[in-house]
């Protein structure tokens, strides 16, 4: 038996653009399901609105998105969670540092680490703090 985790990002209105980008940025299938689609729009400006959307790569990135409905309370405070993105090459993270910093807020700029060899922290444009490193032995 084995066990996976993925992100699952919630949103208000947003989700769609998020996960197109996301898809820009790492490549792999959007898969999408609209409230509409779906027959479960509570509200009638909430049926293009996605009620489960994935991007999932053959890298191994997964990321799930959704747009959390009125009719709940939704307040994505502040760094509730951090995506981490890990990798083993300097280009392949920068080449995804590159992408999710347009439009984001750096709160760490991508550099050489006392623990990676790069690393970085940035908030993107839609709220979502990304952490990314290069992988390197743990010395401690």
């Amino acid at each position: 038996m084995s066990v996976t985790t993925t992100t699952h990002l919630n949103f208000r209105g947003q989700a769609q653009a998020a996960l197109e980008f996301y898809q820009s940025v790492f490549g792999g299938e959007l898969v999408a399901l609209t409230y509409g689609q779906a027959h479960a729009a509570q509200r009638p400006e909430e049926a293009d609105q996605i009620m489960w959307g994935e991007v999932r790569s053959e890298d191994g990135f997964h990321v799930m998105a959704y747009d959390v409905p009125v009719s709940l309370a939704h307040d994505p405070g502040t760094d509730p969670v951090f995506v981490s993105v890990r990798g083993q090459d300097d280009e392949e993270i920068r080449g995804y540092w590159s992408a999710l910093a347009e439009g984001a807020t750096i709160k760490a700029p991508l550099a050489p680490a006392a623990w990676s060899p790069l690393y970085g922290m940035l908030t993107d444009r839609f709220g979502v703090t990304w952490v990314m490193d290069v992988a390197a032995a743990f010395a401690g």
